[in-house]
């Protein structure tokens, strides 16, 4: 098979017309002929970092809504799944994949669980890292979020990096704010990338040590606009990602409109597509083409550099997407999954004074960060919302056992009526729930309980849900079907008031307890900072 096009050389840093000769899925040879294509032919997008439960589909649905977006492969951390399932879960993420020609690179969950903060469903300790990681599809050590524990030379955790500096798989690393001596003696035990980086000066400090820095845009966390000067000033040492991307913004683009903004504000256009091509292949060692004699064909066809309107995606030189049309089929496997807990009722969250003052959770909108606020609560023995000052109160409950369920203030949502819940919640997908009043939020509760996973909303009694039932966290539905479902939910929740771009999004994060400042897990508030609990009333 022959395709002729305008190739874009990432290579040699140029643009020619050729003919690119494809037999058996391979590339046999590039040659550059007269004339001027109408058409684009570029390597095809490669996702550095994601969570594909995040998209709440499975790698297979996945898959079928990336190809459109030119995205040919992603470099996935299946640790949401693996927090509720253990390797059970990264088993089922892998066979999944394999029902698609889409290129699935998954690393082995490095902190499940993330902490001992919190209950979660599963713990893979370093025996099982090490399984894990001598399995051909297991390419890396999956983001190593207890930089603590790295830092105070953890025996398990420095077992876990030892097992894979031992395989020469690389160190992915999660390290939000780290600076300094701190700093240096995470890089050195063997942590190779970030993708927390929030402003220009942390990414630079990372680089200068040696670190890649992974540029997240993705549905809550978007820094793209804090560090695309990194794409004049350090174009080897980038990849792009989206980390967590919900279905409904999967729906509309992955990282081809994000290329294309960025051309189109003038950024080198080589430099730019090597942070989704070039950079993750090297750094993982991944099989993806790039475009050379030898390599397997795996490319896109656009027809304009700067809009990067996805024509045509190939993998392994079969066709998976043409204008408009997916080509080939996919059917999800059986549900997994792990849900314990019974319903709840009012009175197991309500909060009785026992101070004058308070910490508040202050959310803020497109950012995993959070700050502590100090709240003086009204008069009385029982503290609830106080909706004047845009105090709601947020929930935890225990999804693997019957726990009591912990409470406390969140600032930020706007959130004047009504309640809504998920059990979406980073890292161990225990129920969240933010509210006006109790009756509200236990109604949510108890849905998503009812469901054995999902997203609700509930107001002046009427329910809206979306049941998830792989995990508590992901669909058997389509991308299109979960996307219309998780955008109705969405807007309910507006409607209630709530001022976050992504409400669902931005509500699995607070309970995310290794990125701090403040969140709340099913054990109380916690200090990312100090990293431990801290009571509800100073």
């Amino acid at each position: 098979m022959k395709l002729t096009a305008r190739l874009v050389d990432i290579h040699n840093r140029k643009i020619l017309n050729a003919e690119i000769c494809i037999i058996d899925g391979r590339i046999i040879t590039i040659n550059e002929i007269p004339g001027k294509s109408e058409i684009y032919i570029l390597p095809g997008f490669i996702d550095a970092h994601v969570h594909i439960e995040s998209s709440m589909l499975t790698p297979g649905s996945f898959a079928m809504a990336s190809v459109p977006h030119g995205t040919i492969g992603v470099v996935s951390d299946p640790h949401e799944i693996a927090n509720v399932v253990g390797s059970d879960g990264v088993k089922f993420m892998i066979d999944d994949g394999r029902k698609t020609p889409f290129r699935f690179y998954f690393g082995a969950p490095s902190c499940v669980p993330a902490t001992n903060m919190e209950s979660n469903g599963a713990s893979i300790g370093a025996d099982e890292i090490s399984e894990l990681l001598k399995k051909n599809e297991i390419l890396f050590l999956a983001e190593m979020m207890n930089f603590p524990g790295v830092i105070n030379q953890n025996d398990e955790i420095l077992r876990k990096i030892k097992i894979a500096k031992e395989l020469n798989k690389p160190i992915d690393g999660h390290a939000p704010g780290l600076t300094g001596e701190n700093l240096r003696k995470y890089i050195s035990a063997g942590i190779s990338t970030d993708h927390e980086c929030s402003s220009y000066e942390e990414a630079i400090e990372k680089i200068s040590l040696g670190m890649k820095v992974i540029i997240r845009e993705g549905s809550a966390g978007r820094n793209l606009n804090a560090l695309k000067n990194l794409y004049n000033d350090y174009p080897e040492m980038i990849m792009l990602s989206s980390d967590d991307i919900h279905p409904e913004m999967l729906q509309k683009r992955h990282l081809e409109k994000l290329v294309a903004a960025l051309i189109e504000e003038g950024y080198d256009l080589f430099n730019v597509l090597r942070s989704v091509t070039i950079n993750p292949v090297l750094h993982y060692g991944l099989d993806a083409g790039l475009l050379r004699p030898g390599d397997p064909a795996d490319f896109i066809i656009v027809d304009d550099l700067k809009r990067m309107n996805v024509v045509e995606t190939w993998i392994s030189g079969q066709k998976v997407f043409d204008r408009g049309k997916v080509l080939f089929e996919y059917l999800p496997g059986s549900p997994i999954n792990k849900f314990r807990c019974s319903q709840i009722k009012e009175e197991e969250i309500q909060v009785r004074r026992a101070g004058n003052k308070m910490r508040v959770i202050t959310a803020f909108d497109g950012e995993l960060f959070t700050k502590e606020t100090i709240h003086e609560p009204r008069k009385g023995n029982m503290v609830n919302s106080d909706l004047s000052s845009d105090v709601l109160k947020i929930v935890v409950k225990d999804r693997y056992r019957d726990l009591p369920p912990s409470a406390g203030f969140i600032k930020g949502f706007g959130l004047k009526t009504g309640a809504f819940a998920s059990s979406v919640a980073h890292d161990s997908h225990n129920i969240i729930s933010i509210g006006t009043n109790d009756k509200d939020i236990v109604t949510v509760v108890n849905e998503v309980v009812k469901m054995k996973g999902g997203l609700a909303v509930s107001s002046s009694g009427r329910i809206n849900s979306l049941q998830l039932d792989i995990a508590g966290i992901m669909s058997t539905k389509t991308c299109q079907v979960v996307a219309a479902e998780y955008e109705k939910l969405s807007a309910i929740v507006k409607d209630l008031g709530c001022t976050m771009s992504a409400p669902f999004m931005t509500l699995s994060f607070m309970a995310l307890l290794v990125i701090p400042e403040l969140k709340l897990s099913d054990r109380g508030l916690f200090d990312g900072i100090r990293f431990k609990h801290v009571p509800l009333f100073i």
